[in-house]
């Protein structure tokens, strides 16, 4: 799976590299958590790099669940949760790391950041959900309105980060992957190329170093978090 990752690079960088301008005051994260609000260049907004919440919520959802971090590129054009958005709302995720987690003889999990070797940006390929909230009727004494039907919180947007079999670097630390797309493959994505037809990541394209455990607690949110460690003390 894909639960954490980084995007701390300069955002004229992201901006040049994506060909799409910011539509939000960004801040770098070294620590990227699902729940928070994060950039995505979207299918319907390409020039454009916007937010949305890591954690895909459907849009026929009851509530606004975020558990959907998530989703399987094998089953993802048939699961109910993900297979009108993957007919119709692609994205990218722009990141320059993700992190997985090793297990090591019965002590805590040691985390690594997984980089490209050249620490150059890159995208993982996602989908993208508008969840409205339901109307609500308000009680017979609220008078403000006369009880007509009100509107909950603004809609949310949501995306998922398509995962894969490993290649072989990110096979010694976790036994899936994202999918992480080449700069070629970007626009097919967005345009609804079979996820079946994206090339398998060549191993020599990404390496892993040990990082502090302190990235397990995502209010942990600084530089000190991509940092390499000596995994025997981390």
């Amino acid at each position: 799976m894909c639960g954490r990752y980084s995007l701390f690079v300069d955002p004229a960088a992201v901006e040049e590299r994506f060909d799409a301008r910011m539509a939000f005051d960004f801040e770098p994260r070294y620590n990227a958590a699902p729940g928070q609000r994060l950039p995505l260049v979207r299918d319907d907004s390409r020039s454009s790099i916007t937010q949305a919440q890591w954690g895909l919520v459907p849009s026929w959802a009851d509530d606004r669940s975020t558990e959907l971090i998530n989703a399987r590129s094998e089953s993802v054009a048939e699961t109910p949760a993900f297979r009108d958005a993957y007919r119709n709302r692609r994205c990218l995720v722009p990141v320059d790391g993700f992190y997985e987690w090793l297990d090591g003889d019965g002590r805590q999990k040691q985390p690594y950041r997984i980089t490209t070797t050249d620490d150059r940006l890159f995208a993982l390929a996602g989908l993208w959900e508008t969840w409205t909230p339901a109307h609500t009727q308000t009680g017979l004494g609220d008078f403000s309105n006369g009880g007509s039907e009100v509107d909950d919180p603004a809609p949310l947007v949501s995306f998922t980060v398509l995962t894969r079999e490993p290649n072989d670097t990110v096979g010694k630390y976790h036994d899936r992957m994202p999918v992480v797309l080449g700069e070629r493959e970007e626009s097919a994505w967005l345009d609804g190329v079979d996820v079946g037809e994206l090339e398998p990541t060549p191993e020599d394209v990404l390496r892993g170093y040990p990082v502090s455990t302190a990235v397990n607690d995502p209010s942990n949110d600084s530089p000190t978090v991509v940092e390499e460690v000596d995994p025997s003390g981390a």
